[in-house]
């Protein structure tokens, strides 16, 4: 230090040199003094972020190393030891993602060899062609998310992770870590559970899962609610062992009492009852294009008709009973990724067209489109998990009364208002409807306890919203909730208990449901 503090004004290169010696004898934050004087006498002097990075490695401080050494690449794109370095903070925070991306700037990194837990009862083949990559090759990130999507499509994992493991040559072993869910469960508890998690809202959910480790899986579902009675079953699987296509069959019957009323108003009165019936079938295909973009073709039959009509809002078309047609294509596409920020932007764009064969025959088209970020704001972990969506959706045509969007707590309906309740006295109606709507969502979800087997989450939520074309006046007016909500997941099955409050009307709307 003698040279360097010969002057008043030490020159950058000495810094550099004094800064390196001093992080070489461990006296780091003297280090770091040194190196961010010279870094800024010279800020384009891709060394001193280099060095600066060094030092908070070494600390264990990775988030502000990553920072210095993504200011080194903006000064130098094509730096290959900056690019493996951050690819290493990343591997080490568990960000496989994007360690991966800057790997693969310098080639790497190799997969010598792929674990599989010999545990695991799906079938082998099935699972070699859900991995988009092969060992004694390289790991590029569009192959990573291809076999992450392809993982999540079989839906028996609810949770996986796909780890690297450094080997002495300097290349890699993968491997997988997997619950699975098999059968009614992977013991008696967890299968009584799954079945009867519903009781609280009479109904039951059977569900087999992995038939003959084909990752076959039978879903349903029996509501005997005497206002809303229900019964619900699907089959979906893959089509020829190949984790890319998918086919669902699905089954639908309703009995649903309807109390048709005027959510905008406090006076809560009934406008018009009816009884809806309707059995619907259906069958879908799903293909996997690459980690980023799936799309599904569905064809939809059903009969519907009313009974015990009373009242006289509702339009004769919308109670037109017959048989009905309907065949939608869905897209989704991951519009971003940022995984150095655990960020993602995905979207979703549907559009339906239908014919009902009543007297006279009426035919409708329907377009939603979506849009969702998604932020895990921690470098590890999903702690403060950050959820915003927007959905917008419109109808053409003369459509049937079930097909209108209704937005609110419902528990057969996925456009959310929290601070509206879907049912009043068990009947549905309460409800915003409409022929078009805007929606946004937004949540955080703080971690408050997991051992394993419980989890549970907590945090505020804000919605709002505008229901278009509707049925009342004053529909077109923007609505907003607020409130908070926890999460419970048991068994990989999630449950909700929110408190939701409407801040135009002033009313408040006690939910608890349980996911499927």
């Amino acid at each position: 230090r003698i040279e360097a503090d010969a002057g008043p004004h030490p020159s950058a290169e000495l810094e550099y040199y004094y800064g390196v010696a001093l992080a070489h004898l461990n006296r780091f934050e003297d280090s770091r003094k040194a190196l961010l004087a010279g870094n800024n006498q010279q800020p384009g002097d891709k060394r001193f972020p280099l060095e600066l990075a060094g030092v908070a490695f070494r600390q264990k401080q990775y988030t502000e190393g990553t920072g210095w050494l993504h200011r080194a690449l903006r000064l130098d794109p094509h730096d290959a030891y900056a690019s493996q370095f951050l690819a290493t903070v990343y591997f080490l925070q568990g960000n496989l993602e994007a360690a991966t991306k800057y790997w693969n700037r310098a080639d790497k990194p190799f997969i010598e060899d792929l674990r599989i837990p010999p545990a695991l009862r799906v079938d082998r083949a099935l699972l070699d062609h859900a991995f988009a990559f092969a060992p004694a090759s390289q790991l590029k990130s569009a192959d990573l998310a291809a076999t992450e999507a392809r993982l999540r499509a079989l839906e028996i994992f609810p949770g996986f992770r796909l780890d690297l493991s450094a080997r002495p040559d300097g290349k890699f072993d993968a491997s997988l870590s997997a619950h699975e869910r098999n059968g009614w469960g992977n013991t008696a508890l967890e299968g009584l559970f799954r079945v009867f998690r519903g009781l609280p809202w009479q109904q039951v959910q059977p569900e087999y899962f992995n038939i003959g480790g084909m990752a076959v899986n039978f879903e349903s579902l029996a509501r005997w609610n005497a206002e809303k009675r229900r019964a619900y079953a699907s089959l979906s699987g893959p089509i020829r062992r190949n984790p890319q296509w998918r086919f669902r069959v699905t089954a639908d019957a309703r009995s649903e009492n309807w109390d048709v009323r005027n959510p905008f108003i406090d006076a809560w009165p009934v406008l018009e009852s009816l009884n809806l019936r309707r059995a619907e079938g259906g069958f879908e295909i799903t293909r996997l294009v690459g980690g980023r973009l799936a799309w599904t073709a569905a064809t939809r039959v059903s009969r519907r008709y009313y009974r015990d009509t009373a009242g006289n809002v509702l339009s004769s078309d919308l109670l037109a009973s017959g048989y009905q047609l309907a065949q939608s294509a869905r897209l989704r596409y991951d519009l971003l990724r940022v995984p150095e920020k655990r960020f993602n932007v995905s979207s979703e764009f549907s559009a339906t067209a239908g014919r009902l064969w009543s007297n006279p025959a009426q035919s409708f088209e329907k377009l939603q489109a979506s849009l969702t970020p998604h932020w895990f704001p921690r470098a590890r972990g999903d702690d403060f998990e950050t959820t915003c969506r927007l959905q917008a959706g419109k109808l053409w045509g003369d459509p049937p009364f079930d097909e209108l969007f209704i937005a609110g707590l419902e528990r057969d309906t996925n456009l959310l208002l929290r601070g509206h309740a879907g049912s009043r006295r068990g009947r549905k109606g309460s409800a915003p409807i409409g022929r078009n709507y805007l929606l946004g969502n937004w949540e955080i979800d703080k971690n408050l306890y997991s051992n394993g087997v419980v989890r549970f989450k907590l945090g505020p939520f804000l919605d709002t919203g505008r229901i278009g074309d509707g049925l009342f006046p004053g529909t077109n007016q923007w609505l907003w909730d607020a409130g908070a909500q926890l999460k419970i997941s048991v068994f990989g099955v999630s449950a909700v208990l929110s408190y939701g409050r409407d801040l135009r009307a002033g009313r408040n709307v006690l939910y608890a449901g349980a996911g499927r």
